[in-house]
């Protein structure tokens, strides 16, 4: 995606529901952009305006030493397009999409690095920190997955790590979708059909009830309080 500032503000301006979708696989056709790809169909059939941003495309850079790194006004000073995505699209958008092929049990180093470098406008030293964190919380967000392996345990370290950022940015993670395939394009012959279940998702990506109770919630007695909605196994 290249900046465009007409296009950041129509994005702003625009009163339908945004959705940024963080591609992290640096491979074209690759498996998780499969899921990335249908999911954004998913949505724009739900008619939020979606954008997908290809992180190999734009970020360059690991996380350093802000206190020793960060430049004289506060900004980051490494020289990528992360500040970019990160206050013009990820801050502004209602909704957050996470699509990472899974790399040694882990998510890829691009998307680990995109979410490393938010601490430099969420810590105190960043003069605008505070907006920054208001800006950050009250979203949704989703995950998707590619992997070689069907064995359930491959996924379950990332869905743990990116379950508990989401609570810790406060986004309410609604749907998690693995695909399973090797060569690119192959997760669309998973018998599973990850594809339908990520535009699915899409679609519903606004609707689905999403619940973290602690202790003292007060809480319904029953969980569905309208007509059950049948949603596809692979999304837990």
């Amino acid at each position: 995606m290249e900046r465009n500032p007409e296009g950041i503000r129509a994005w702003c301006a625009d009163e339908r529901k945004r959705v940024l979708l963080l591609s992290a696989t640096p491979r074209a056709q690759g498996n998780s952009q499969c899921l990335a790809t249908a999911f954004a169909e998913g949505a724009s059939q739900s008619n939020a305006q979606v954008r997908i941003v290809r992180l190999s495309e734009h970020i360059s850079g690991f996380l350093r030493d802000c206190r020793s790194c960060r430049m004289n006004d506060g900004e980051c000073a490494i020289a990528d397009d992360h500040a970019w995505i990160f206050r013009e699209l990820f801050l502004p958008a209602d909704a957050i999409v996470y699509a990472s092929p899974i790399w040694w049990y882990g998510i890829s180093a691009q998307l680990k690095a995109f979410i490393d470098r938010m601490f430099c406008y969420v810590a105190q030293a960043y003069p605008d920190s505070g907006n920054v964190v208001e800006a950050i919380s009250g979203k949704r967000a989703a995950l998707l997955l590619s992997a070689e392996e069907s064995n359930l345990s491959a996924r379950l370290g990332i869905t743990a790590q990116m379950s508990e950022l989401c609570r810790y940015l406060r986004h309410d993670l609604v749907g998690v979708v693995t695909g399973i395939g090797n060569t690119r394009s192959e997760v669309s012959r998973d018998p599973a059909d990850p594809l339908a279940s990520a535009r699915t998702l899409g679609i519903r990506l606004f609707d689905t009830k999403a619940t973290d109770y602690r202790i003292d919630t007060d809480r319904p007695k029953s969980v569905w309080s309208a007509k059950p909605v049948e949603f596809p196994a692979s999304w837990r």
